[in-house]
């Protein structure tokens, strides 16, 4: 008995040992071992890869990354291993350890060497980013004398090279300078002022600006104000030097300027940075897309030989990127090119046509953001910025983005923002990104709702919102045009889905559709084959059709700046529109804003609505009061 014991305890013994040897090769001789398993006779079966000309697959090559550089290596969604495998003939296998991960490379033995040398080419370029980022080092605080350190701890201290500051900014500066040396100079200036402008008297000049929606401008720059440039009250005015502009304009059919497109040329056009305030469908797109073209066309380096965009609008959404595509295409002007960059389109596809060469990029910030960071588009030669919507991408959230990019945009560009609204965090964007700057904006900064609008609230209940949609759609006339804004995108299916049982044609435009849906359902309600249009606030800006009669906000948005931009879509280029909103119990909160927006437009205020904003000051008061004398005692509960 004992001998067998013994005998099974050896066993164990072995067995257990033989266990933790296996546990403690090094991460090398695994992947080796993994290599071997691989080889000719494992990977006959495997997935991709070339083949011999015998018609055999050639053995994957294996070898090891260690874990830090294997995001990098596949890059944001995928995209560096896709490009490396597309461009090499490849097939890559990336198996996951810890702390070094198995690479296995299918395909013939020349595809096989020319991939690996790809990926050791990024893991090489983060390596010396990495030791370069070291250089500085951060030193710890010295620790106070009398407190109980020993004297090693201070003469340690005391030997730490202490940061200087100073070197480290001169040398900031130095490397700032020579990243922009090589770049060609920027003309700016390409205005002259016609006759009939510059003879305007200062009491001729506030009459126009009054009776033109009380335009106001300022001058942001500290110190001594510079003169602000009379209004372009008509076409020749603003582009009497530029006759190839004033043929396409005469094409389009307009008459004349609106009232921020005259104030904002003549600034624009003298190289003057500009932030221009005005509501959707007052023409803010050609107000800096004309003195963009003309900015191009006179730079001196010629076009050809630039290679390189020179003209970047930065747009919040899809909609709007590719609408400011569209006008660019509508205004062409001596051939400039432009491509629409966005994510959702076709990446590969986006990304040979800057390869192809563009004069002018319009993209949205988190597509153009990857695409630079993959080192497929260069912004060096960027000189005139638009930041469109300046307001709705910093609610978006896309700020980081935005910083990203416009560290690779040369500093001396020109910059134009333009904007719905004037909150705090425009401010503090405009403030970081342009360089003493004009202001230009259309009656205040305060928040008003366009004046074409005709606007109907009702008070209603959630259970009753279905009932008040299906009345209005029947009663809409054969060349009625509506959007119905919803706040959620499965609000806006199953309100699409219910009205088709219901034998109404509707299309429905939200962020979880596929691209070539969303252009289609744009598509089909722009051109009257679809009459309603079901949409969350993707379509609050953006959206350029001109004959909405009705914006019908079955949901309230999420505050009151989208709600007069949902409004906006309709009333615009002359026309009069309705807009009528469902409010809830649920929207007290934005009662008393709603009936500021209400008054301001000279709009009816319901007594409903009114009560709603009375109900919630009280309420709002009974909670200040709560919080300074702390909260009531509650009846003690009964124990039995």
């Amino acid at each position: 008995m004992s001998g067998q014991k013994t005998g099974t305890n050896a066993s164990s013994w072995v067995v257990a040992s033989r266990r933790s040897s296996t546990a403690s090769r090094a991460p090398e001789r695994r992947l080796a071992e993994e290599a071997q398993r691989t080889g000719p006779g494992a990977s006959r079966g495997g997935r991709g890869g070339g083949r011999r000309d015998t018609g055999l697959q050639d053995p994957p090559l294996c070898f090891g990354l260690e874990k830090d550089f294997v995001g990098l290596v596949i890059g944001h969604g995928g995209s560096n291993i896709k490009d490396i495998q597309r461009t090499t003939s490849t097939k890559i296998q990336i198996i996951k350890g810890y702390p070094v991960s198995l690479v296995k490379i299918f395909g013939t033995t020349a595809m096989q060497t020319k991939a690996k040398a790809v990926i050791d080419n990024f893991v090489k370029k983060q390596e010396e980013n990495y030791y370069s980022e070291r250089k500085v080092d951060i030193v710890a605080f010295q620790p106070s004398v009398g407190r109980g350190r020993g004297t090693d701890d201070n003469v340690a201290a005391e030997d730490r090279p202490l940061i200087d500051w100073d070197q480290i900014r001169e040398e900031g500066l130095k490397w700032e300078k020579k990243k922009w040396a090589d770049l060609p100079p920027i003309e700016k200036n390409f205005y002259k002022e016609s006759t009939t402008t510059s003879s305007m008297t200062q009491a001729e000049v506030d009459n126009w600006r009054k009776e033109n929606f009380n335009i106001m401008c300022d001058d942001l720059k500290d110190g001594e104000k510079r003169p602000i440039p009379n209004p372009t009250c008509t076409f020749a005015d603003a582009f009497q030097c530029y006759p190839e502009i004033l043929e396409t304009i005469k094409k389009a059919g307009f008459q004349k300027p609106t009232p921020i497109q005259s104030q904002s040329w003549p600034i624009v056009l003298q190289g003057i940075d500009l932030i221009g305030i005005a509501q959707t469908g007052t023409g803010k797109t050609l107000s800096y897309l004309m003195p963009g073209f003309i900015h191009l066309d006179g730079q001196p380096k010629v076009r050809g030989k630039r290679g390189r965009p020179g003209m970047l609008v930065l747009t919040p959404t899809r909609e709007l990127a590719i609408q400011v595509e569209f006008e660019c295409s509508k205004y062409s002007y001596k051939g400039l090119k432009s491509v629409c960059i966005y994510g959702g389109g076709n990446r590969d596809q986006q990304i040979e046509d800057l390869r192809k060469g563009v004069d002018i990029v319009i993209a949205t910030p988190g597509r153009l953001n990857d695409l630079q960071m993959n080192n497929f588009v260069n912004l060096k030669s960027i000189t005139y910025l638009v930041l469109d919507e300046a307001d709705k991408m910093l609610d978006m959230g896309f700020e980081p983005q935005i910083m990203k990019i416009l560290l690779d945009v040369r500093p001396d560009r020109q910059t134009i923002m333009t904007s719905a609204t004037w909150p705090c965090a425009v401010r503090r964007l405009a403030q970081s990104y342009l360089k003493t700057p004009m202001i230009v904006y259309v009656g205040t900064l305060d928040l008003v709702a366009v004046s074409t609008v005709e606007q109907s609230v009702i008070v209603t209940t959630e259970e009753e919102k279905r009932g008040h949609i299906q009345t209005f759609l029947e009663h809409l006339s054969p060349n009625d045009k509506v959007i119905v804004f919803v706040c959620r995108k499965a609000v806006a299916d199953h309100l699409s889905s219910d009205l088709i049982l219901r034998h109404i044609s509707v299309e429905s435009l939200h962020g979880n559709r596929e691209q070539g849906d969303r252009e289609k359902a744009l598509r089909d309600f722009k051109t009257g084959k679809v009459r309603i249009l079901i949409a969350t606030d993707l379509a609050s800006r953006g959206l350029d059709v001109h004959d909405i009669t009705h914006v019908y906000n079955y949901d309230f948005p999420r505050n009151i700046e989208e709600y007069v931009h949902r409004i906006g879509r309709t009333g615009r280029a002359g026309r009069t529109g309705i807009a009528i909103t469902l409010v809830t119990r649920s929207d007290w909160r934005i009662a008393t804003e709603l009936i500021d927006i209400l008054k301001r437009a000279n709009q009816t205020v319901p007594e409903e609505l009114k009560g709603m904003s009375e109900r919630y000051k009280a309420y709002q008061l009974k909670k200040q009061m709560e919080r300074k004398v702390g909260r009531p005692q509650r009846k003690p509960k009964k124990f039995y």
